[in-house]
């Protein structure tokens, strides 16, 4: 049978790569695509051209709800058995939600995650799925290193959001992407979901999704970034693991404060803060869904965690390697006693 996939895309500002990636999704090979676009903004008239397209379907919400809210609008409206999330600046490969599609139908997996690669140069990677750190930080996974290296099908910590799919009614199960994280960690949070619920969430090497990455930080950005790792980690894991952490997660806290005084974002590190407590009925109430749909302990996935930070992905302040080692040796005391 051939499988059907909505591919959910968002339109924001003046998205220059839009129609390419649209136009990749609709030529897909092996599976029968439809495409959900979902206007978050666009300044261009790209979405209009787009929209009288056979196979496409426009969502306008009316005001940008970033990554997370605007995938769920999208996904609201799909009809596929299987839904992908692709980047708007990004382009499939013929066979690659087919090959996503297949491995995502296997009993036992939750998500699969592209082989996405560099526009630069695809024959280097992007993202070979995304590591967790047990603080809560989470990187495109081997930016920057030669495909070649990542060509086995692997579990992976975390898909990446430019380029997956899963099964429609996983996602309708998992309620999709919380909108309250806006955008970045979303996609780790629901491939975290999928661990503890015992779903795999694999790396499809063969499966290729080339990428116009940039890597930026501005203020705003680090402030979802540091606001949301906090929001993951006070949501998914354990109590006991928490505590457990507490030492090295108070060293990070303040070596993340250090550094965003130094950047000048200092301001926004204590708006995420603020932001958690003034939303700590809902944390509250997410973090009691998560740790009572799980099937799964932390001690059972601790080997998906890393304590590795990746300078190449993550500005980290000075003195992080030793911190990385202290860590390391932590971990390994802390895993014996969860």
């Amino acid at each position: 049978m051939t499988p059907s996939v909505s591919v959910v895309v968002l339109a924001w500002q003046d998205e220059p790569w839009l129609e390419r990636a649209v136009t990749s999704a609709l030529a897909s090979e092996g599976v029968a695509a439809d495409v959900v676009l979902v206007d978050n903004g666009c300044t261009t008239d790209a979405v209009e051209r787009l929209a009288q397209r056979p196979g496409v379907t426009v969502v306008r919400p009316g005001r940008n709800l970033g990554f997370a809210g605007g995938c769920d609008a999208g996904a609201a409206v799909a009809t596929g058995t299987f839904l992908a999330l692709l980047n708007s600046d990004a382009e499939v490969a013929p066979d690659a939600l087919r090959r996503l599609a297949d491995a995502a139908a296997e009993p036992g997996v939750g998500i699969a995650t592209a082989s996405v690669r560099l526009a630069d140069d695809p024959s280097l990677v992007n993202s070979a799925g995304n590591p967790l750190h047990v603080l809560g930080l989470s990187w495109a996974g081997g930016l920057g290193e030669p495909a070649a290296a990542h060509a086995r099908r692997t579990d992976v910590a975390c898909a990446s959001g430019a380029g997956l799919v899963l099964r429609r009614s996983l996602w309708e199960e998992l309620g999709g992407f919380a909108p309250e994280y806006f955008a970045y960690l979303e996609d780790a949070e629901l491939s975290w979901r999928c661990w503890q619920r015992g779903l795999r969430v694999v790396h499809v090497p063969d499966a290729v999704v080339v990428h116009r990455y940039e890597f930026s930080r501005n203020p705003q950005k680090s402030y979802l970034l540091e606001r949301n790792r906090l929001l993951l980690l006070l949501t998914a894991h354990e109590a006991r693991t928490l505590a457990l952490l507490a030492v090295p997660l108070l060293a990070l806290e303040l070596a993340m404060t250090a550094l965003a005084v130094a950047q000048g974002w200092g301001r926004h590190k204590a708006r995420g803060w603020w932001w958690l407590l003034r939303h700590a009925g809902w944390v509250r109430q997410r973090r009691a869904r998560l740790q009572a749909e799980r099937t799964r302990r932390d001690r059972e996935l601790a080997d998906l965690l890393t304590t590795r930070l990746s300078t190449t992905a993550v500005p980290l302040p000075v003195g992080t390697g030793a911190l990385s080692a202290l860590l390391a040796a932590w971990w390994a005391v802390v895993r014996r006693l969860l």
